[in-house]
């Protein structure tokens, strides 16, 4: 007999949430199969260290604009083991609130000095860390006057398996109204990054941001 999980709720004030979501609750996957599913890369085929620094377009270029701020963190399975091999992408938006990809029609500055993509692979240990530029908030619906606050996307994928989730910066003026913040209730918290200071880099800030993958209180991810 299939085992059932959880009813996920419709976003209140997304369309498309009420497009994508399913009416039924999901189908648990069976213990067997689960260790499959943990994101795994067993190749990694020409990734460049510098792809992990988005505040530059390439090493010796001109740093783009903004607050740079260090993101790091580790993948980890419910029992807090390291989730090694994993390929980690992330793509934020720039100081201004403006993505660079052809779907943003905002209308906000560019920055010919951030394109807002980069990639890395955890470690033994499951870590990972990310140069970037904090991203700034931005209107996503002016027909209702919904703001997107300030967040980075993350994916974790490897073999077969691909999650996506999104860190939070804590004490946004725009988290609470955020259709996905409140889908993720008391958890919401798992979900943002930890600010740390950074005295001796040349970072505004650091932020600490675990990955934990499965369990009772993982973190949030929009696929599962």
């Amino acid at each position: 007999m299939t085992k059932l999980g959880r009813q996920i709720e419709i976003g209140p004030t997304d369309n498309t949430s009420n497009e994508r979501t399913p009416r039924n609750r999901l189908h648990l996957i069976p213990d067997a199969a689960r260790a499959s599913f943990v994101p795994w890369a067993p190749r990694i085929q020409g990734l460049d260290p510098a792809e992990a620094d988005l505040t530059r377009l390439a090493p010796g270029r001109p740093r783009a604009e903004g607050d740079p701020i260090k993101v790091t963190g580790k993948v980890m399975d419910e029992f807090g083991r390291p989730i090694r091999n994993s390929i980690i992408e992330i793509w934020n938006a720039n100081k201004f609130g403006r993505y660079s990809h052809i779907e943003d029609h905002s209308g906000l500055q560019l920055d010919p000095n951030f394109l807002g993509l980069g990639r890395t692979v955890s470690n033994d240990q499951g870590e990972y860390e990310f140069w970037t530029i904090r991203p700034g908030a931005y209107l996503a619906r002016p027909d209702i006057n919904r703001w997107r606050p300030k967040h980075i996307h993350f994916s974790i994928r490897g073999g077969s398996s691909r999650l996506i989730t999104q860190m939070y910066f804590d004490g946004d003026e725009h988290n609470d109204t955020d259709p996905m913040r409140i889908l993720m209730g008391d958890n919401f918290h798992v979900n943002i990054g930890k600010e740390y200071e950074t005295p001796d880099e040349d970072f505004d800030s650091g932020y600490q941001f675990d990955i934990v993958i499965g369990g009772k209180n993982p973190t949030f991810f929009e696929n599962i």
